[in-house]
């Protein structure tokens, strides 16, 4: 009940935030009549998300499978890929400066590269995107933590005659675990992103991002709006659901207060 209690009196600066900008949002549109095709008022959005809402709940289920598909595939290759570099110290040197080279890629020079690979009326070039956004953040942040280990613990384990398995379950793990939730940090919310861009270029019209560019295309932009509030709502629970990862995974982290964030590289859209 305590940490419920807590829970909920972190989430009060944001509602209140929240709260007021959305109010600031409709006095200043109301306020200064700023048309609808410009920028909708707030409860002009609700309306049509109300009105709208069993094509925009399809099309955020459908966008989310997608977001969640790419980021699970994502992580679990960059995370595999990081302890087979670890362990092979040749590949790390070649691998890491191309993944971060390969990572300053914008997503929409992938986009339609993955079409013309996987085609364009199919789910798999899109969820190619994602992974594509997703693997190399967690693969540059676990791969740092497994090898940014302080070398007394390594040989103190060594002079227990310690396996390089046993080193890597009793130290580097545990070491690469703050580093490994930074970026899953990152990556979650940024796998909504990647599979509305890559819903830009093409495939099945009952997604987000076609929802967006087909009423948008209309001057429907309240409607666009809206579906823009349900990407929302899916990256936000995608955040949500790392920071759960987190907290059950290390929890004496939680506790400490160390929340201090790690640098994790980005990605233009």
């Amino acid at each position: 009940m305590a940490r419920l209690r807590a829970t909920l009196s972190g989430l009060g600066p944001a509602l209140v935030v929240g709260a007021g900008g959305l109010a600031l949002w409709e006095g200043v549109v109301r306020g200064f009549g700023i048309r609808e095709f410009l920028l909708p008022r707030p409860t002009s959005i609700l309306g049509q998300l109300v009105d709208h809402w069993p094509t925009l709940r399809h099309a955020g289920w459908e966008t989310g499978r997608i977001a969640v598909s790419g980021l699970l595939v994502g992580i679990l290759a960059g995370v595999v890929l990081a302890l087979v570099t670890t362990r092979f110290r040749t590949l790390d040197e070649g691998l890491t400066p191309l993944a971060v080279a390969v990572n300053a890629t914008p997503i929409v020079a992938l986009a339609p590269i993955f079409n013309a690979w996987f085609g364009i009326t199919g789910t798999l070039s899109n969820q190619a995107v994602v992974i594509a956004v997703v693997f190399f953040p967690v693969f540059i942040n676990t791969a740092r933590g497994l090898t940014e280990v302080h070398p007394d613990e390594v040989e103190l384990m060594r002079s227990y005659a310690s396996s390089e398995w046993t080193i890597l379950r009793e130290v580097r793990i545990p070491n690469a675990l703050p580093f490994f939730a930074n970026a899953l940090r990152v990556v979650a919310p940024l796998s909504v992103i990647a599979a509305i861009v890559a819903e830009y270029f093409g495939g099945p019209q009952d997604r987000i991002g076609n929802v967006i560019t087909s009423n948008a295309g209309f001057a429907r932009y309240d409607v666009a709006w809206a579906a823009i509030a349900v990407a929302s709502a899916v990256g936000l629970a995608l955040f949500a659901a790392a920071l759960f990862v987190e907290r059950v995974s290390m929890p004496w982290r939680v506790a400490s207060g160390d929340g201090d964030s790690l640098t994790t590289p980005g990605r233009e859209p």
